[in-house]
């Protein structure tokens, strides 16, 4: 079992950010050169996809609620503790 719901957006976004990061590292260790701009297409990108993954999962799966509320089981209500008696008589209610 999952012990947390997959997200495709995050992981697109967090693979364009892992790129930027390494195509820089690579240029700070020397191995080749990577000029300033190249961030901002690979981080739009990220976005964008990342975004389009997002809202391509929720069309699929739906809202975390419904789906939570779909698969809780249903408990009965107690109604006892509920309710209000008047056992004394002179008024007074016991809560």
């Amino acid at each position: 079992m999952l012990r947390h719901e997959f997200h495709p957006g995050k992981l697109v976004l967090g693979l364009f950010l892992l790129i930027a990061a390494i195509a820089y590292a690579g240029d700070a260790g020397g191995i080749w050169d990577t000029p300033w701009f190249v961030a901002f297409p690979l981080l739009l990108a990220g976005l964008l996809l990342g975004g389009a993954a997002a809202a391509v999962s929720y069309g699929i799966r739906g809202r975390p609620s419904a789906r939570s509320a779909a698969t809780t089981p249903s408990r009965p209500v107690d109604s006892t503790s509920d309710r209000i008696s008047d056992r004394s008589g002179d008024g007074s209610r016991e809560v």
